[in-house]
C-alpha cells in the first residue's frame, strides 16, 4: 500500500482578558466550562494558555473542520467569561511575572527544574506530526529535514511583541525559547543507534525522564510514530498552520522518497542552517536566505523553488492548494506583518502605545475565531 504520510496538528493559544487585554486573573470558570464542554482541549504550562489538536488525518478538509471548530468552541466559551482567545507566538502585553502555572505533575517537575526559564516561557508554537513509513528512519529524515526549517519559520513569524513593546524581530518566540536547554536545532546524529546512544545517556543520567523533554525545532515523536515539526510560532490564520503543515508534509514525502537528498549534511551545512533560522527569525518572510555556495536568495524566490521540488508531493497527497497558500503569506505578510501593520496604524491615528497594543491583540483574537 502507498504511504499515506497521515498526520496531525497541535495549537497553542493565549488567553486574555477581554477588558484589560492583559493575563486574565480568573481563569478557574473558564477551565471548567472547557472541559466540560470541549474536553479534547488540553491545558498548558500557564493558567493563560490552552491547546488544541486533530485527530490523525490524512485530509487537510478534516484538519480545517478540526481546528475551526475548537478556535470557534474556545472564542464562544470566552466570550461567556470575559477572556479574549488569540493565537501567536507571544502574546503583545502579557508580562511573565504575572503568569501562574498549571497544576500538573509534568509541569510541576519542569518549574521546579528549569526554575525562572520556566516562569518566563510566555510564548506558544504550532506543532505538525507526521507519520513515516518507516519510524526507525525518522533520524536520517531529521537530519536531512533541517536545511528546511527556517523556510516553516518564516512563514509562521507571529511574534514580534514581547512585554509590551516591539522587539524588532518577527519571530522573538524563539528567543525566549531558546533560553530553555534542549531547545533549537538538533544535532546532525550519525545514525539512529547514535540518536538512542545519546537518549540513553540523559535518561541513565537523570538529566530527563524521556526524549519528551528533547525540546528541539524537530524531533522524533515519543508517542507517535512520526516526525514532529516544532520550529513554528504559532499561527494566528488558521489558513496559515493548514499551509505550513502541509508544506512539512510534502516536505517528509520528497525526502523520504529521495534516500540521496541532503544525504551529506555536515557541520558547516547545520551552520548554515543556523543563520538562516537567525535570518527568518528577524525579517520572516522578508529576509534572504545564503545556501552552502554563498548565495543569498531573495525568501520568495527561495520558498518558489522549493514548491516546484515538491509539486509532485503535493499533488499526490492531495493538498496543493494549501501549498499554494504559502505563496500568498510571502505577498500579503504573516501575521508579524499584520500586527505591525495595525500597530503601526493605531499609532498614527492617535493612539498610544496600550491602546495600539489593544488593538494588535483584538486583531489577533478575531482573526483566531475565523473561519477563513
Amino acid at each position: 500500500m502507498a504511504a499515506t504520510y497521515q498526520f496531525g496538528i497541535e495549537e497553542e493559544l493565549f488567553l486574555a482578558d477581554a477588558r484589560t487585554r492583559g493575563t486574565p486573573r480568573r481563569v478557574k470558570p473558564f477551565h471548567k466550562a472547557v472541559h466540560e464542554r470541549m474536553p479534547e482541549v488540553e491545558r498548558e504550562l500557564l493558567d493563560s494558555q490552552v491547546e488544541i489538536m486533530t485527530p490523525p488525518c490524512t485530509a487537510f478538509a478534516a484538519a480545517r473542520a478540526s481546528l475551526s471548530r475548537q478556535r470557534a468552541g474556545l472564542a464562544e466559551i470566552g466570550r461567556e467569561h470575559g477572556i479574549l482567545v488569540l493565537a501567536g507566538g507571544t502574546h503583545p502585553t502579557a508580562r511573565w511575572r504575572k503568569q501562574s502555572q498549571t497544576d500538573k505533575e509534568r509541569y510541576d517537575k519542569i518549574a521546579e527544574d528549569m526554575q525562572m526559564l520556566a516562569r518566563r516561557d510566555v510564548v506558544c508554537g504550532m506543532h505538525v506530526h507526521v507519520e513515516v513509513p518507516k519510524p526507525d528512519a525518522r533520524v536520517d529524515l531529521m537530519n536531512r529535514l533541517l536545511p528546511y526549517t527556517p523556510t516553516l519559520l518564516a512563514l509562521s513569524a507571529s511574534s514580534p511583541f514581547w512585554q509590551g513593546r516591539e522587539t524588532g524581530l518577527s519571530a522573538y518566540r524563539l528567543s525566549v525559547w531558546g533560553e530553555m536547554p534542549r531547545t533549537g536545532l538538533p544535532e546532525l546524529f550519525a545514525d539512529t543507534d547514535d540518536y538512542d546512544r545519546f537518549v540513553a545517556a540523559m535518561v541513565q543520567s537523570g538529566a530527563i525522564a524521556d526524549a519528551s523533554f528533547l525540546w528541539w525545532t524537530l524531533r522524533p515523536s515519543v508517542r507517535f510514530p512520526t516526525l514532529e515539526l516544532r520550529v513554528a510560532d504559532s499561527c494566528t490564520r488558521l489558513v496559515d498552520t493548514l499551509a505550513i503543515a502541509a508544506l512539512y508534509r510534502c516536505l517528509i514525502r520528497r525526502i523520504d522518497r529521495n534516500p540521496k537528498l541532503n544525504r551529506d549534511l555536515t557541520s558547516a551545512s547545520r551552520a548554515i542552517t543556523s543563520e538562516n533560522m537567525w535570518r527568518a527569525q528577524r525579517r520572516g518572510v522578508h529576509a534572504s536566505f545564503i545556501d552552502e555556495a554563498g548565495n543569498a536568495s531573495p525568501y520568495a524566490d527561495h520558498l518558489e523553488v522549493l514548491l516546484g521540488e515538491i509539486a509532485e508531493d503535493a499533488d499526490a497527497l492531495g493538498c496543493a492548494a494549501e501549498v499554494a497558500r504559502t505563496r500568498e503569506i510571502v505577498t500579503g505578510g504573516t501575521s508579524a506583518d499584520r500586527q505591525l501593520a495595525v500597530f503601526a496604524g493605531a499609532r498614527a491615528n492617535g493612539a498610544s502605545v496600550g491602546e495600539a497594543l489593544a488593538a494588535v491583540i483584538d486583531w489577533m483574537a478575531e482573526a483566531t475565531a475565523a473561519q477563513t
